[in-house]
């Protein structure tokens, strides 16, 4: 489509209910290696070496992500960085994952999906051990720089693997998407939740280095195996844009739902361990339970999740607006916010972050094959190219939550505390759920008047026919 502007009535180009999903057979046998128009649900091959290569990547990646969090800061204060500094280390990775998203998303078809996927976990897992021997280098600005410069590379190459993970796996699962994307999500919480106990344990026994070669290697191990078994899909350069798409209202407003969500993930990263602890006088091993709550009740959910989006499509848009409104009333209680006169308690923390894991899925999970559908309808060419616009916005808006969520939570709590900082995160999941229940009872309203339309001018042509007919 050449323009951008609001839905228009169902029936017509700016209608983003998905056109072409009503008419096929969803089951998991459909896409690349099923047979059409057949219902079959066993896997071919083609899927199965999909799901293992995405499956590798989020685990991989997940885990070399998330094991800074228990000895880095020490070993930097050491090396002469500030707190401020270190968060900036912290934070870069999500800025530059922003932009890598966005220009990798764009020339997705140029570069090809399985290059860009293969590349990526090789600069990943390359670079993971390059951090590792940074504890040899001289206390003070090499230090820094040299961090902030292997974090930045770590995020290019991730931004590039997870990119072209979600279009491949859009393109080998067209009518499951969300299903195998909610699926693959409890690799992903398994990365998180497996990457700080490890990282500890392993710098515990054998100093700041092998956390990160042992982890590299692992990463760069599985490229062989990706290399033989992911099967490359090939492409025309699409003539959408970015900007396009980013211009279409629903677009628009499930980015907006997107940064919440992530935004809520972040904050919680340098605000909760440091609240907890001075709240209920817990030890790091225990605070790291207290985390597990929310990563694996996130992780378990949205398989569930996913499966309910793709066999029932029009729960995807409930499931956004209840998500969103629900991890509000988490963030709410998360304190509690004084105005409640709740007392503080772990057990209420705990259950909190629980249901925010299970409310973070439902609304997380139905973002991308909302966003998928909604470009198709409105002109954008069924293919890889599109899938690679899809995929790098997605990422693009999650990275942009997780740099403000971290910056916004550390100053909030500092002038106001945490029980009134979480509130007014909260507000952000607030805003964007009420924003999409407005937007959604608008285009139902909008469809149903469409049809009484189509049916007013039906019966008035018949009725204008039949004297001539007879």
């Amino acid at each position: 489509m050449d323009t951008a502007g609001p839905p228009a009535p169902a029936g017509t180009e700016g209608d983003c209910s998905p056109p072409v999903a009503k008419s096929r057979v969803s089951g998991l046998g459909d896409g690349p290696g099923g047979s059409t128009g057949e219902t079959s649900r066993r896997l071919s091959k083609e899927q199965i070496f999909v799901l293992v290569s995405a499956a590798s990547m989020n685990l991989g990646c997940m885990m070399t992500y998330s094991i800074l969090g228990p000895f880095f800061p020490k070993e930097a204060e050491k090396k002469g960085a500030s707190n401020t500094t270190i968060g900036m280390i912290f934070g870069c990775y999500a800025l530059f994952e922003l932009l890598a998203s966005l220009v990798f998303g764009k020339y997705l078809v140029h570069i090809g999906a399985k290059f860009m996927f293969i590349a990526g976990m090789f600069v990943s897992g390359g670079v993971t051990i390059l951090f590792g021997v940074l504890d040899q280098l001289p206390e003070g600005p090499i230090f820094i720089a040299m961090c902030f410069l292997v974090r930045i590379v770590d995020a290019i190459g991730f931004g590039a693997a997870i990119t072209a993970s979600s279009s491949i796996l859009a393109k080998a699962f067209p009518n499951n998407v969300a299903t195998v994307m909610g699926s693959l999500e409890v690799f992903s919480g398994l990365g998180l939740v497996a990457g700080p106990p490890l990282g500890g344990l392993l710098y515990q026994s054998f100093g700041y280095e092998v956390p990160f070669i042992f982890l590299g290697c692992i990463v760069l191990l599985m490229i062989p195996l990706n290399l033989c078994i992911l099967p490359s899909y090939e492409s025309d350069a699409g003539k959408q844009s970015f900007w396009k798409l980013v211009t279409l209202p629903k677009i628009g407003l499930i980015a907006f739902v997107i940064i919440s969500l992530s935004s809520c993930f972040g904050f919680l990263d340098p605000t909760l361990s440091l609240f907890v602890m001075k709240k209920f006088s817990l030890s790091t091993g225990y605070v790291g339970l207290v985390f597990l709550g929310l990563s694996l009740s996130y992780a378990i959910s949205s398989p569930l999740f996913g499966l309910l989006s793709d066999k029932m499509p029009n729960l995807r848009k409930w499931f956004l607006v209840f998500g969103n409104l629900i991890t509000a009333g988490c963030y709410m209680l998360l304190g509690p916010i004084p105005l409640l006169h709740i007392k503080s308690q772990l057990w209420l923390l705990v259950l909190v972050l629980v249901i925010n894991g299970v409310s973070a899925g439902m609304s997380i999970i139905p973002t991308f094959p909302e966003m998928l559908s909604c470009a198709y309808a409105n002109g954008f060419e069924d293919g890889i190219s599109t899938l690679g616009l899809v995929s790098g916005l997605f990422g693009a808006m999650w990275s942009v939550g997780a740099f403000m969520g971290p910056i916004l939570g550390g100053f909030l709590c500092e002038k106001i505390g945490f029980e009134w900082a979480a509130a007014i995160q909260g507000l952000w999941t607030l805003l964007s759920g009420v924003a999409m229940a407005l937007f959604y009872l608008w285009e139902d309203s909008t469809m149903r008047r469409s049809k009484a339309q189509n049916i007013l001018g039906t019966e008035e042509e018949q009725a204008a026919l039949l004297p001539n007919d007879t």
